[in-house]
């Protein structure tokens, strides 16, 4: 440990605090990831061992905890009390990654499955474990896959049960939410687009194809081809941007900082 450069030493110390794992297994991971701390959680994590170890009484107690007295689910007043314990906003982007984590159908709520098997699929069996895990979880917003799985994820959990499409409200308060860890300028743009032009539910392939739009398309649009197989809205999207003198803005924007 004393070798070590002092950014080394400091990630160790990260890994270290966040995982409770030793020295020793801190290492062992950073330098299997070539020192990239969120790729060293996910060795550290994906280790058969590290799921072994929870106790499934203690699962159980915690499940109790938190589960509706008159149905055997977690519902809204239990996700209250658990980001109470978790001191987290019910609103904070980490609930919708621990809702991915357990794989849960519904916003809002968690069957006995998703909650206890998604806990023992983490190796988590204590609230202090889960509240060690929330750091990690948080990271896990900037691996460029894994916020494409949640994104994705985001549409069928955030919806109305027996509902193909998104409400038009809840889609774009999960954009506002999902695009503020992934910082793309136009957000605000599309949802006041949408609110002005569309105020329809959102497709499936509208949500996912948003963000391939967001990823590869530069927000002044230079690469935009208009021969491209978007969905119509996202055509109409840049006609609007276009005509709203959206585009020159963001283009004068991205002049003045590179002076």
């Amino acid at each position: 440990m004393n070798k070590l450069g002092r950014g080394h030493r400091d990630k160790v110390q990260q890994f270290v605090t966040i995982t409770g794992s030793s020295e020793k297994v801190a290492l062992q991971a950073l330098k299997a990831s070539d020192w990239h701390l969120e790729g060293a959680f996910d060795v550290f994590y994906s280790q058969p061992q590290v799921k072994s170890f929870t106790d499934s009484r203690h699962v159980e107690e915690l499940y109790n905890r938190y589960k509706d007295p008159y149905v055997d689910m977690i519902l809204a007043d239990g996700i209250t009390l658990l980001c109470n314990d978790l001191q987290v906003d019910p609103q904070d982007i980490v609930m919708l990654v621990v809702s991915w984590h357990m794989k849960a159908a519904t916003m809002c709520e968690f069957s006995k499955q998703e909650f206890v098997g998604g806990l023992q699929a983490l190796g988590i069996d204590s609230l202090e474990k889960l509240c060690d895990r929330i750091q990690f979880m948080r990271s896990e917003l900037k691996d460029e896959q894994k916020f494409r799985e949640i994104y994705n994820f985001a549409f069928g959990w955030a919806k109305e049960k027996g509902q193909k499409s998104l409400a038009l409200d809840t889609a774009i308060g999960m954009w506002q939410l999902l695009f503020a860890e992934k910082q793309w300028p136009l957000v605000d743009h599309w949802c006041q687009f949408l609110q002005a032009r569309h105020n329809k539910a959102i497709s499936r392939d509208t949500w996912s194809q948003l963000l391939e739009f967001a990823r590869t398309v530069d927000p002044a649009l230079s690469n935009y081809d208009a021969e491209g197989a978007w969905p119509y809205l996202i055509d109409e999207f840049v006609e609007y941007l276009n005509e709203n003198g959206i585009i020159w803005k963001v283009q004068l924007n991205d002049w003045n900082q590179k002076q």
